[in-house]
């Protein structure tokens, strides 16, 4: 029998989609760019609700449920922070998981975290009755599958991406209808820093090699110095809008990727209208929950595994914090060693932590005696390889510690050299 065509018809307003909510209830929110607004606008504004619990991923927008003036009625908990939570986690209004992305899935699969209800942003429905989780599959596969309902936005503008993102329109328990641009994430211009680099990184890449990037400057800057590599493949957990050049261009063919050849693989992507536009009915971009494309088992498979990710600081022992300023929590553990792990373990893989050499506009070190306290290491110094600076790179893997710390001033900045060196000398005697 064919899907009917008045689907719409079924749509309700946020406050009425939320109906089915109650207090006490675990929610899940998909995240990023596929960020369900109205729904959570409509959540913030019922006054009847306490002990809600909110489970998610990086967030687009405000966060309305997590201020002061709701006191404990919502408790938003981040599995990955972003910038609306980390007023909110610091000052103890919110709270954090610290935990692997490929992690994640199996908390509410194994109903660890028993989700009732999933807020999910989904592509209209296809001619099958088929919606798309869009942009962010990531968590939300396992949410969807698992939470008792489902409360959907069913965007005109959503994507419908192919891969693993397929949610039965019949399995929708209440949903509202919008037509609205999904948030965007504009790249600031590189500076001379990530420029250089951009250009070390860019060195370490051979051709054949699968990428995996995150987003940022640096990222952005590797992916820009890449156009003269080729047959390039691409397994990751998320991408934005430079790779579409690489991809236009020939560069990144995904022509020698042992899992999923031909294809580029990704969790979710977030960036400018053009990466939309771009993964939109794409049938060679390929959407995985992150407990398959952050699988180690499954990333190493794949040949010259390049993984390319960012820092905060490094000890001289190698010691890697990604997630936090100390004890302030900036993002999460996410999938950084997944992909650590995973090129280390790939055939002619590079593992590659990439950060400036200095923050603070100059003022402190990044390469670091000791750790800031209550900083978290997301990278050990068991797994860390590369780390480049824009001083150089250095190869980590089997140095002792004291070859290490030797290694890791070579490409500090020249200002905090002298002190990091009478540091070493002071510890390893």
């Amino acid at each position: 029998m064919p899907f009917p065509t008045d689907w719409r018809s079924r749509a309700v307003s946020a406050a009425d989609a939320l109906a089915l909510v109650r207090s006490g209830m675990r929610i899940f929110v998909q995240g990023t760019s596929a960020t369900p607004t109205p729904l959570l606008e409509a959540l913030s504004a019922r006054d009847d609700l306490e002990d809600i619990r909110l489970y998610h991923l990086h967030l687009s927008g405000d966060a309305p449920w997590a201020a002061r003036e709701k006191g404990n009625r919502f408790r938003s908990i981040s599995l990955f922070n972003g910038p609306c939570m980390r007023s909110p986690v610091e000052d103890g209004r919110a709270d954090f998981v610290p935990i692997f992305l490929s992690d994640i899935p199996a908390l509410f699969t194994e109903r660890r975290v028993a989700l009732d209800v999933a807020f999910l942003q989904l592509s209209p429905p296809d001619a099958h009755g088929i919606c798309s989780l869009g942009t962010s599959v990531d968590a939300a596969r396992a949410a969807a599958d698992s939470a008792r309902f489902i409360v959907a936005e069913i965007n005109d503008q959503m994507p419908r991406t192919h891969g693993n993102t397929g949610v039965t329109f019949d399995r929708i328990d209440a949903f509202v209808c919008t037509d609205r641009p999904l948030p965007q994430h504009i790249s600031d211009p590189e500076n001379e820093v990530e420029a250089q680099i951009g250009e070390i990184v860019a060195g370490l890449i051979e051709d054949r090699s699968t990428l995996q990037m995150g987003i940022g400057a640096i990222p952005d800057a590797v992916l820009s110095r890449l156009g003269d590599k080729r047959d390039l493949g691409v397994h990751t957990e998320m991408f934005s809008d430079r790779l579409i050049d690489l991809v236009e261009s020939g560069v990144v063919n995904n022509k020698y990727k042992q899992v999923h050849n031909g294809r580029t693989t990704t969790s979710f992507v977030i960036g400018s209208k053009r990466v939309f536009d771009f993964v939109h009915d794409n049938l060679t971009v390929e959407f995985h929950p992150c407990d398959r494309t952050n699988d180690t088992s499954i990333i190493r498979r794949n040949p010259r595994v390049v993984a390319i990710n960012s820092a905060i600081q490094v000890d001289l022992t190698g010691q890697v914090v990604a997630d936090s300023f100390g004890h302030r929590i900036y993002s999460g553990i996410g999938g950084q060693m997944d992909f650590i792990r995973g090129a280390a373990l790939s055939r002619g893989g590079k593992a590659i932590i990439a950060l400036p050499s200095t923050g603070k506009n100059g003022t402190i070190s990044r390469v670091v005696t000791e750790l800031t306290p209550g900083a978290g290491v997301v990278t050990t110094r068991g797994h860390v390889h590369w780390v480049v600076t824009e001083y150089g790179a250095v190869n980590l893997h089997g140095c002792t510690l004291h070859e290490r710390g030797e290694a890791l001033i070579s490409i500090a900045h020249p200002d905090f050299r002298a002190e990091l060196t009478r540091d070493l000398k002071r510890i390893r005697h």
